[in-house]
């Protein structure tokens, strides 16, 4: 699935894959701007098909569906609810109201017990990484929520792709994630309490904000290869949805697991804006970073002291807004 949106002040551009059609755990990203209030919302869901595994659900037509698959739908539609609720009664948007929703939709969910169990089984399991913003005046109010592994975003056209929110995982270096795989922290499920981790920022107007699940951002070689990726079916896109279909197809090309991203563009005309501003980011990448890269003949050592230079020259301005860690936090 392909969406975007073209407007003045609001550019939209949703992805979501499958590896096995029919058969994903992402759920759809979920895009929601409300223009009386200029508030918005952009949220990814990955259903944790390691820790749930088992089926849980049965549909009309004789598919099961995994415990994964259904947590991550639920969990979108209680963010869905929340997000709802809090425009139309101007309701306070705390992270614990939001774990709440998710509480609440979760316990009412189909279940079925599974006989293994274990410390890394979970109910229901998924992650969740949103942004919700407010635009005021010059500037956009914004509130990075997450749970689990998947991250959220700012684009920048001085230090481009920033993350607003850090893994839970005991492992917290970007490019040691991509090298490993270490089970996560905390992550939103039905059977055992979970957090929804939350930082507040203000960016000035026009931004670029966004969330993905790591089938886009955990098969790359370095994590400056998202950016990449970004930026570069940017400068070929001339629409919103042809932007969204060239980053499905360069997504479906590497990944080895469902894919999900939801942007949004704040503050720009259209997109030729976005191109624009976004044009001399672009040449850096493309003189310091793609032009850089290792040929495929390669070898193991090569390859590997090129992603450890890449990354200690990308990583500066990528943790620019990277939450400190819970011990740091006063």
């Amino acid at each position: 699935m392909i969406w975007g949106h073209e407007g003045p002040g609001l550019q939209g551009a949703v992805v979501w894959t499958e590896r096995v059609p029919g058969r994903g755990e992402d759920a759809e990203p979920f895009v929601a701007h409300h223009f009386g209030t200029a508030q918005g919302l952009v949220a990814v869901f990955d259903g944790s098909g390691g820790s749930g595994s088992s089926p849980v659900w049965q549909a009309p037509d004789g598919e099961t569906r995994t415990g994964a698959w259904v947590g991550s739908r639920v969990a979108r539609l209680a963010t869905d609810c929340w997000f709802h609720d809090v425009v139309a009664e101007d309701q306070d948007n705390a992270p614990g109201q939001l774990r709440d929703y998710l509480e609440y939709f979760l316990s009412s969910a189909p279940q079925r017990r599974s006989k293994i169990v274990g410390r890394m089984r979970r109910q229901l399991p998924t992650t969740l990484a949103a942004v919700r913003y407010e635009l005021r005046g010059e500037s956009a109010e914004c509130q990075a929520l997450w749970a689990g592994d998947s991250r959220a975003y700012t684009l920048r056209p001085d230090r481009g792709l920033c993350v607003l929110t850090r893994d839970h995982t005991e492992e917290h270096d970007a490019l040691k994630l991509l090298r490993s795989d270490p089970p996560m922290t905390n992550s939103v499920c039905a059977d055992r309490e979970f957090e929804i981790d939350s930082q507040r920022m203000a960016f000035p107007l026009p931004c670029v904000l966004l969330a993905a699940t790591d089938g886009f951002f955990g098969y790359v070689q370095t994590p400056g290869d998202f950016e990449w990726l970004l930026l570069d079916t940017l400068m070929r896109a001339r629409t919103p949805v042809e932007w969204a279909d060239l980053l499905r197809r360069e997504v479906q090309g590497y990944t080895a697991d469902d894919a999900s991203l939801a942007l949004v563009a704040l503050g720009y005309r259209d997109l030729s804006q976005i191109r624009a501003a976004f044009a001399d980011r672009h040449d850096t990448m493309t003189k310091h970073y793609a032009r850089t890269r290792p040929p495929a003949a390669a070898t193991a050592a090569e390859t590997r002291g090129w992603q450890d230079a890449a990354w200690q020259a990308y990583r500066t301005d990528y943790e620019t807004y990277l939450p400190p860690l819970p011990e740091e936090r006063i």
